[in-house]
């Protein structure tokens, strides 16, 4: 399976460390972003955990659940919880999917349909189990980004591109390169000048088909 922009996110049913889910039922309303690494206690990933742990009220303000997916088991997910809150001085408080039947990493494309784990695997096993996958309320799958083990991943990038995917949705609107919150936004080529101009006010017309507005405030 090929998963696209816009198709719908794979459901699932998983244990995590905070009990079992059905993946569309715990969503709900909300947006989500669902994120993978190769291998619990490992350097980079240990890091990253602990960034999206520090960064629980930026989530909670744009109506947003995280959740993590391993290959390892719960009880690798417990001890090296541990590890993460001494690394980032905060409470981890989303769960971590337990994978250990690597359903969800084929579900979501992640690894191969005939993969498979050797006993006594290392993180370069599963080192494709590294991707991100931002998920809108209606359960479509909106953005993608997968990382090599050796890079961590920006979740301030995360950060912005959600912002950027929900004001998109709420304006009617897209974003420009390096576009951030409180910039100009471009009119999509299905709306005329004159309809955005009656609908978001001045046009600032770069060329026929690159014209931009100020973003309506929230």
């Amino acid at each position: 399976m090929t998963l696209r922009i816009n198709d719908t996110a794979p459901d699932f049913t998983a244990r995590t460390n905070q009990g079992e889910i059905r993946f569309h039922d715990w969503i709900g309303d909300h947006w989500a972003i669902l994120f993978s690494h190769p291998k619990d206690f490992t350097p980079v990933c240990t890091t990253e955990f602990g960034a999206v742990a520090q960064l629980a009220d930026v989530w909670a303000a744009r109506n947003t659940k995280v959740i993590g997916v391993s290959v390892d088991g719960l009880d690798e997910h417990l001890r090296w919880i541990g590890d993460i809150e001494t690394v980032c001085g905060t409470k981890l408080a989303f769960p971590i999917i337990a994978d250990e039947g690597l359903a969800v990493s084929k579900a979501y494309d992640m690894l191969p349909a005939e993969a498979h784990l050797p006993d006594g695997r290392t993180p370069a096993d599963s080192a494709t189990v590294r991707a991100v996958f931002i998920i809108d309320p209606q359960k479509k799958v909106r953005l993608t980004m997968s990382y090599p083990m050796t890079v961590g991943r920006n979740f301030a990038e995360i950060v912005r591109a959600l912002d950027a995917l929900q004001a998109a949705d709420r304006h009617g609107l897209a974003m420009p390169a390096d576009w951030h919150p409180g910039a100009d936004a471009i009119v999509p080529a299905t709306i005329t000048t004159e309809a955005a101009r009656a609908k978001y006010g001045e046009v600032e017309e770069i060329l026929p088909y690159l014209r931009k507005v100020r973003l309506p405030a929230a």
